[in-house]
This record gives structure tokens, C-alpha cells and sequence, in this order.
């Protein structure tokens, strides 16, 4: 992320106090003699400095011709600038997206053929958007520890046209490199997922570099978002609905054996969802109120529940439930997973959000867009949601089973 404003260096001191004698983008000094001239590298800088309303999304671009690069410093409002050079030194670009209303200043040396020299500096200003957009929320929260399933959920307060602009700009970072996508499921959220679930114990930053982006038509983002996060120990569960089982694994090793309820199948309602979930909240207690129902109907209940740990949006926990004569003999429930208390209660106090909680057997299948059920795609369902699809796919040589592109 950008740092605050503060102090130009004394160098560009210097440089903002240039007169903005030169409106063009194109422009070199040399000690070299005027006969010389013709050999010296010229240098070329985007935006032209002396520019009062340079666009912003383009980033800063520097490049030479007959000769390289031997130095850029470019600085908004006091704070670096951080860019890179091409291979061959020829050209060097910011990596993100200028700050909209911000005073830039550069320098740039150069050196061609023969010892010829050559630089360049000076300063321009970017414009300022009427209307801005930002980050609402972003799930999980900074410093929180989540299971190895868990998503990046990520809402914006205003609708995304450019979805392609906006999604270079997200960037995912781990210790140990990570495959993984972002799927947009509507113009104010997308979601990254990882190919398979994130390492345990990883540490991942996730960082929005919006400042300069544009939006949609006269929307641009003025200010970056980031995120600290890590990934706990490796937990999941396996539910099995027809030997009423649930198995939990940390590690690699089980940690927990419970005789569960499931629901009874007796209508789509009270059947309970199969394919993989992910616990995404829990309270001790949670009050559940039938559906659709009012006092009185066939069916009707409001009650208190104790250690509820939800997996989808649908109404499903595993939750606790003195029960114990169904509990790994039949399945009564509404759809739910119950659980002999004292092991309820087990479950609710070693579970992180994100943790992958697997249920087979039902003829209902968990919906992708029910909760979290974002691991009912297949990569390549995934990677359609994303802006960057054709570029994923290539990079991936998907269809070569080869490995995709390790970060965004």
C-alpha cells in the first residue's frame, strides 16, 4: 500500500520548481556536443510532464530508443512510486495505476551508443474524478484465522463495469505460492478461491490497488484497500448421511468420530444438502424458526439451539441436540446435522470459518451460490466467473492438466 504523503526528497524539491517549458512527452539533455546529438538515447515519459489532468489508469510509462534505461525516480506527493524496467531495459512502467489528484515528479537517465548520456525530468498533475467508488467489505476480516477452504469475498458500494481494470488490480499474496482465481458473481462482488485449499499455516495479504482505477463510465478509485489474514491447522469433516457418521480430520489425522442426525428427507426442505460446504459463522445459541410457517401450521417450530456452526445459506448447521436415540440410527432432522451435545459442543469451540465440512449420501445437491458453497466448481467452472478467463486459461494450459499462473 501507498504510504501517506509526506516531505519531496530535495531533488524533486527541484523538479517541481522546473517552469513546465516543455508540454510535450518527449525530451532529453546530454553533455555530449550538438553534433553528437543525433546518437543520444531520447526519452519518452507518459504523462507528458506539464500535464494538468493526466489520466490515471495507463500508470507512468518511461521509454528510450537507441540506448537503456539507467535510471527512473518517480515520486506522487512525497511517497515512491514502485515500478519496474523491462528485460532489456528500454522501458519502465509503474505497477499499478496512478493516485487520481496527485503532483508527480520524475527523473530519468539514460545511456546509448558510444557514452552518449541523457536525462530527463519533470512534473505533472492527475486529475480528479467526480465520482469515486471504493471497497464496502471484504471477508475474512483483517487478522482473523480461517480454515484452508475459506474464500476472499470482496464488495464494492458501486456497481463495476470494468470488471477486466478492476480485477488486475487485486493482488493475493502468500509465503508459499498459491494457485488460485477470482470468480465475479455480480458487478458489486467477486470472490478468489484458491485451486485447492490454502496450505495450513499460511499468511495471506490481499491488497486492492484501486487508486486511478476506473470503475465504470467517470468512476475511479482514489485510495487502495488491504487485508492480513491467516490459515489455521487443516480440518475437515466428512459427514455421511446413510451410516449416520461424522468424521473430523486436523492434519491429516482424526481428531473426533460423532453419530449424527441428518435431515429426513421427507421433502426437498428438510433434506439435507451433499457436496463440500464451509462453516462460515457460529452461536451458542441460534434461533431457529421454520420457514414459510406461521404459529400454528403442520410443521411450525421457533427454538433455541445451542452450538450451531452454519454451512450454508439454506438454513443447514451441525449443531448440538439431545437426540441421542437418532444419533447414528436414523435421520430426523429438518435438514440440519445434529450432534450428541457434549461433541456439539467440541466441534463449535475448535471451528474456524472456512473449514470444509463434506456431506454425501442425500439426492439434494449443495448449490454453488447457496452460503460458500463455492468448491461445488470445477477449476474451469471457476475460472469462467473471472475478467482475466482467456488469459487464465492459456497461462494454465488448462487442458494439459498444467499448472495455472501462481498469483494475480
Amino acid at each position: 500500500m501507498r504510504r501517506a504523503a509526506g516531505p519531496l526528497p530535495v531533488l524533486l524539491l527541484a523538479l517541481l520548481a522546473l517552469p513546465a517549458l516543455l508540454a510535450g512527452c518527449s525530451w532529453f539533455t546530454t553533455d555530449d556536443a550538438p553534433g553528437e546529438r543525433a546518437a543520444t538515447p531520447s526519452i519518452v515519459i507518459d504523462p507528458a510532464p506539464g500535464a494538468r489532468q493526466a489520466p490515471t489508469g495507463r500508470g507512468l510509462t518511461v521509454h528510450t530508443t537507441a540506448g537503456t534505461l539507467t535510471g527512473v525516480a518517480a515520486y506522487a506527493g512525497g511517497a515512491p512510486v514502485p515500478g519496474r524496467f523491462d528485460p532489456g531495459r528500454t522501458a519502465w512502467r509503474s505497477d499499478h495505476a496512478l493516485v487520481p489528484g496527485r503532483d508527480y515528479a520524475v527523473s530519468v537517465t539514460a545511456a546509448g551508443p558510444g557514452g552518449t548520456r541523457a536525462s530527463a525530468t519533470g512534473t505533472f498533475r492527475t486529475f480528479t474524478p467526480e465520482k469515486t467508488f471504493k471497497i464496502a467489505s471484504v471477508t475474512p476480516s483483517p487478522g482473523e484465522t480461517v480454515g484452508v477452504g475459506m474464500p476472499i469475498i470482496v464488495d464494492f458500494d458501486t456497481p463495476v463495469k470494468d470488471r477486466l481494470s478492476v480485477e488486475r488490480a487485486l493482488e493475493v499474496r502468500t509465503g508459499t505460492p498459491v494457485e488460485g482465481a477470482w470468480h465475479w458473481t455480480g458487478d458489486t462482488r467477486v470472490i478468489y478461491r484458491p485451486r485447492d485449499y490454502w496450505p495450513a499455516g499460511s499468511k495471506v495479504d490481499f491488497v486492492a490497488h484501486l487508486s486511478g482505477v476506473r470503475a465504470a463510465k467517470d468512476v475511479y478509485g482514489t485510495s487502495d484497500h488491504g487485508v492480513r489474514f491467516g490459515v489455521g491447522r487443516r480440518q475437515t469433516s466428512v459427514i455421511d448421511t446413510r451410516t449416520h457418521r461424522m468424521t473430523v480430520e486436523r492434519d491429516g489425522k482424526v481428531v473426533q468420530r460423532m453419530a449424527i442426525s441428518a435431515g429426513m428427507a421427507t421433502t426437498r426442505e428438510y433434506t439435507t444438502t451433499s457436496g463440500v460446504h464451509l462453516t462460515m459463522d457460529k452461536a451458542n445459541p441460534v434461533r431457529m424458526v421454520s420457514p414459510n410457517r406461521s404459529k400454528g401450521d403442520p410443521g411450525y417450530y421457533d427454538v433455541m439451539i445451542d452450538h450451531a456452526v452454519r454451512i450454508s445459506n439454506s438454513g443447514e448447521y451441525v449443531h448440538a441436540k439431545d437426540n441421542v436415540w437418532a444419533q447414528g440410527r436414523v435421520n430426523v432432522s429438518h435438514g440440519c446435522v445434529n450432534a450428541r451435545p457434549d461433541q456439539a459442543a467440541w466441534f463449535y469451540d475448535n471451528s474456524l470459518r472456512g473449514d470444509p465440512v463434506v456431506i454425501r449420501g442425500t439426492d439434494r445437491e449443495l448449490e454453488w451460490d447457496n452460503g460458500w458453497g463455492y468448491w461445488q466448481l470445477s477449476w474451469a467452472e471457476w475460472l469462467e466467473g473471472s475478467a482475466l478467463h482467456d488469459d487464465l486459461v492459456r497461462d494454465s494450459g488448462e487442458d494439459q492438466g498444467d499448472t495455472l499462473r501462481r498469483s494475480l
